[in-house]
């Protein structure tokens, strides 16, 4: 329509309008107010049900109220990817429920089903078979969220962690191909990659990526704007951040290029494999200990510095088992009761500097350290949650932000009580605060922002291989 046709429109509207009653032109003037208000009123209160429903933050309502909206309107159809965490603890099942954004055609998480059971399948090390049914349960529960109709769309993928790394070649690969079979008569949509080891650094840009996605911090992608992750498994642990120019430079023998939403940056990623907490609990317990003149079929007898007198315990690991025990000629010293009488009693006690000096042997062997991730905000996740809340220095629900002095604090308090319940805690904590410390780098006054959950999401690899699956096929 040209400006002369808009104009002489106009005119003639404002003829007709100086035609009508005033009385009739006040009532459709206060009708058209009135209808206009009630619709903007439930338009509010529509969106405002929908922001509080999702979590909404009120920056972003806008985009994301009309995604919801599309989504709960059946505009969008749901689609399925389910991710198996072959740790070397455990297994999990992830079952991730996706759609797509009607404004960007990004991603946009809905909801997860989250199940583990234990133990590991490296744990199945001579009995291969046995580790893929330890599967079934597991792609089962998946099967409860996930309409049967979609089973066949649905992809599954299996990444196995330092446990299987750690194995054997010949026997990894025997676990794997039984996996296999198992994944090809589950109904679901596999491939010949389906099912692999994971490298390491996977294991960390994943990690990362899941972090900050959940904490919608790739809004902007500069180094700033996004947080550390570091993941701390039982074979291995990563470490994975954004560098910034200068750093960049000083790591870039771990530095990748990867692509996030269409944007390229740079990310350092580590995996220290041995690292883990329980690869590491075995080389600080069996330090002055030969394993290869041990016989395999018999469990190894320990004596350790890092253990109390008065534990004696078993433990089993990669395929191994372990009675272990605290030091032959203990330490007691006297501690404050914990009862109403007050007082001091003799106890057995950790000798934490002894401890300390072994541990600090182990982890000085750690080469390639992170340097600046102490200049970064730090996420710490899988074991590094549970021992903080097995010590009560986080929620266990909430999780919670610490100084990594916390850490020290409760390990040396921990070292000073006997419990039989937690033999291996003075240990781990330890382990804990002088693999961040001395290894990592971090200050004592460094917080750690420590969570297990993300806005309701679990905090894993698996939903950065979720993505990755989805965006690059299996």
């Amino acid at each position: 329509m040209s400006v002369r046709q808009r104009k002489l429109r106009t005119e003639n509207e404002e003829k007709y309008d100086n035609e009508l009653a005033p009385r009739q032109k006040k009532s459709t003037s206060q009708l058209g107010r009135k209808y206009f208000t009630i619709l903007v009123i439930l338009g509010i209160l529509f969106l405002g049900y929908i922001a509080i429903a999702n979590d909404l933050k009120p920056i972003r309502i806008g985009g994301k109220a009309i995604d919801s909206l599309a989504f709960s309107l059946n505009l969008q159809k749901p689609f399925y990817v389910v991710v198996i965490d072959a740790g070397s603890t455990g297994s999990r099942v992830l079952a991730f429920s996706f759609h797509e954004s009607i404004l960007n055609g990004n991603l946009i998480l809905d909801d997860e089903l989250y199940s583990e059971v234990t133990p590991g399948l490296s744990s199945f090390a001579n009995k291969p078979m046995d580790a893929a049914k330890s599967l079934t349960t597991l792609l089962n529960k998946a099967k409860t969220v996930i309409p049967q109709s979609e089973w066949s769309r649905t992809m599954l993928t299996m990444k196995a962690t330092a446990g299987l790394r750690l194995l054997p070649e010949h026997k990894a690969n025997a676990i794997l191909e039984e996996c296999r079979k198992l994944f090809q008569i589950s109904g679901f949509q596999v491939t010949k990659n389906s099912i692999s080891i994971m490298e390491g650094t996977d294991e960390g840009i994943f990690s990362w990526f899941t972090v900050n996605f959940l904490l919608d911090r790739f809004t902007s992608l500069s180094s700033q704007a996004t947080v550390a992750a570091l993941d701390l498994g039982g074979g291995s642990t990563q470490v994975t951040f954004q560098p910034d120019s200068v750093q960049a430079k000083e790591l870039e023998k771990h530095v990748y290029s990867i692509n996030v939403f269409n944007h390229n940056m740079s990310l350092y990623t580590h995996s220290y494999l041995g690292m883990g907490l329980m690869a590491a609990r075995k080389a600080i317990l069996t330090y002055n200990i030969n394993l290869e003149d041990t016989d395999p079929k018999l469990p190894i007898k320990i004596h350790s510095e890092c253990v109390n007198p008065i534990v004696s315990t078993e433990w089993a690991y990669g395929g191994r088992d372990y009675i272990v025990k605290g030091p032959i000629n203990g330490t007691y010293k006297l501690v404050k009761t914990q009862n109403f009488a007050g007082g001091d009693e003799n106890k057995p006690v950790v000798r934490f500097s002894e401890c300390s000096k072994i541990i600090e042997k182990y982890v000085d062997t750690l080469t390639d350290k992170p340097i600046g991730l102490k200049d970064h905000e730090v996420y710490a996740f899988s074991y590094y949650f549970d021992r903080a809340t097995e010590v009560a220095l986080i929620d266990p629900f909430l999780g919670g932000v610490v100084q990594l002095g916390a850490f020290l604090k409760q390990a040396m308090d921990t070292c000073d009580y006997p419990n039989t319940d937690q033999p291996f805690m003075c240990l781990d904590l330890t382990f804990i605060y002088i693999l961040l410390r001395n290894g990592f780098g971090l200050e004592s006054s460094t917080k750690l922002y420590l969570y297990k959950k993300i806005n309701g999401h679990e905090v894993s690899w698996a939903l950065g291989a979720a993505f990755n699956v989805l965006q690059n096929g299996l």
